[in-house]
């Protein structure tokens, strides 16, 4: 019998043809936009950085994250800073977000966006001014767990920057610092998500969480340091992006569902490629990046805490970022 195949066809996204990034162009980088289709038939959005005037194959990286956020904030910001450091690197949406593709918006899925990862580097990989053995990934917030989940599958990743992370698993499995980590918390959670997919089918509707307010916004008392620290980015000139989550609506209810039955870090053990790890000494987050190094093993990992940095500090501030340090990490292993 004759092999079958099947092809995915590149939905026409509209995508915007202005510098609308929450950072300036530098003259020492050349910016593209491009579309490529993931392997459940999504079409993802996504600006290339190349350094202006570079010839034959480069080192390349793939940046996401934070979670909520789209590329033309943070992952945008470091990729801008990395091509201007000699490497083509790729921002790009995640399914259900931003300028990409996939149906119903605002949707999430630990699966499904490791698969958005490898994609990006699906796409690296056959462009013919790229070096496919020497392509790393950059996963910011809640990108940079599933960037550890996608070097643990993805063989052609040879070296992994987790900045600021967050295990979005362990987080809602088990509540900030594993606050509500029992079955009967975990039921709970079930049946409420459980009760809303009902009431979504009913009405057609997704329902969403509500977004952040802004800063001036919430009362003086009783609010969470982390809850302040993002309002004062996606809120703000400073990061605020009309198509990013994290600035306005949040995501779907229902958009935790697979991630309260997954682990994302199942597999960090079994990383053979090079990994660097950054947090901040005050990231209400560190515990989550302080545990995901302790299950990474091999002399090529490599972990550095930022002095007085706090967990959004990493998304944007250049005086905390460690882009000297990272620079350093990706010319060692993609080399």
């Amino acid at each position: 019998m004759p092999i079958e195949t099947t092809s995915c066809v590149k939905e026409k996204l509209k995508l915007t043809d202005e510098w609308d990034k929450t950072f300036r162009l530098s003259d020492k980088v050349e910016h593209t936009k491009d579309t490529f289709v993931n392997h459940f038939g999504i079409t993802l959005a996504a600006d290339i950085y190349r350094p202006k005037g570079a010839e034959g194959r480069l080192p390349a990286i793939a940046v996401c994250g934070p979670f909520g956020a789209v590329k033309e904030q943070s992952s945008g910001l470091y990729a801008h800073e990395m091509a201007k450091r000699g490497y083509l690197t790729l921002a790009f949406d995640p399914s259900f977000t931003g300028e990409s593709g996939g149906m119903p918006r605002y949707m999430n899925s630990p699966d499904i966006n490791t698969e958005d990862f490898m994609t990006a580097v699906d796409y690296l990989s056959n462009r013919d001014d790229v070096d496919p053995e020497r392509i790393g990934i950059i996963g910011i917030c809640g990108w940079g767990g599933f960037a550890l989940n996608t070097a643990a599958i993805d063989t052609r990743v040879k070296a992994t920057a987790v900045m600021t992370m967050y295990d979005m698993s362990r987080v809602v499995c088990n509540g900030y610092n594993d606050s509500q980590d029992s079955k009967e918390a975990r039921m709970e959670a079930r049946r409420n998500l459980m009760a809303q997919r009902t009431k979504d089918f009913a009405s057609n509707e997704f329902h969403t969480t509500g977004g952040l307010p802004a800063p001036e916004e919430l009362p003086p008392e009783g609010v969470p340091d982390s809850i302040r620290q993002y309002a004062e980015y996606y809120r703000t000139e400073r990061g605020y992006h009309p198509r990013s989550l994290g600035s306005n609506m949040s995501w779907c209810e229902t958009a935790s569902t697979s991630l309260l039955n997954t682990r994302i870090l199942r597999f960090a053990d079994e990383i053979e490629s090079a990994v660097l790890l950054v947090h901040g000494e005050k990231a209400h987050s560190r515990y989550m990046g302080e545990t995901a190094f302790s299950l990474l093993k091999g002399d090529n990992k490599k972990k550095i805490i930022v002095p007085g940095a706090i967990h959004c500090d990493l998304y944007d501030r250049y005086e905390f970022i460690p882009f000297d340090s990272i620079q350093e990490f990706f010319g060692k292993y993609l080399s």
